[in-house]
């Protein structure tokens, strides 16, 4: 016999959440951005890293999570997964970097793992994207120039991994689409925020393409 009382109510919290998609969206873009400029080989360090962990990797990851408590499946989704997609991938670099760690392997592996990351990630967002149309054009925006990017790094990365490490141009190619794609990003994050606090439409997100 059960000893959890049959035929409870089940209790829900009058209050909403805020909406936790506008810093979702800012930590994506900000750390997007500035990988992006790595890429595109005018950001010179790895200043992206720090952030990649904590801002769009913790923060989307806590959207994520608030996101669940909407009941909105659609952004939970896309912010764990990016969330963990920015710690994972931060990870990676800190112990490719650490001496004695990876040591084993050379330039060429690092670059081919790379390129199956960002692969499995083109695959994931492939349905998010197709997911996308159902929420706004800016959403859509973002996942549309996302899927631009991850294919043009998985290219550079693959090529990169077979030349030595030559013709990086589909490298720099990716990163000049991860910038884009930031852009897109910060404002479909800026509209959330400031629509939100104005309560009426400040800058136009766009109707979703199927209802």
């Amino acid at each position: 016999m059960s000893a959890v009382p049959q035929n409870q109510p089940t209790l829900f919290e009058s209050v909403a959440a805020a909406d936790p998609a506008p810093l979702g969206l800012a930590g994506f873009a900000l750390t997007t951005f500035l990988l992006s400029g790595h890429n595109a080989s005018w950001i010179p360090d790895l200043i992206w890293i720090g952030p990649a962990i904590f801002y769009g990797g913790l923060a989307q990851l806590l959207a994520g999570m608030w996101e669940f408590r909407n009941r909105n499946v659609f952004g939970a989704t896309a912010f764990s997964t990016y969330g963990a997609f920015w710690m994972g991938f931060g990870l990676f670099v800190i112990l490719a970097l650490t001496t004695g760690f990876l040591g084993s392997y050379k330039p060429n592996d690092l670059s081919n793992a790379a390129a199956w990351f960002l692969f499995s990630f083109a695959i994931f967002n492939t349905y998010m994207l197709i997911g996308s149309t159902r929420v706004n054009a800016a959403v859509f925006g973002v996942f549309l120039t996302l899927e631009v990017t991850l294919i043009l790094l998985a290219i550079g990365n693959f090529n990169a991994a077979h030349t030595d490490g030559k013709h990086l141009w589909w490298v720099h190619a990716g990163g000049w689409a991860g910038i884009v794609t930031a852009a897109v990003a910060w404002y479909a994050s800026a509209a959330g925020v400031l629509n939100g606090q104005a309560g009426k439409r400040i800058l136009p997100v766009g109707k979703p393409f199927f209802s």
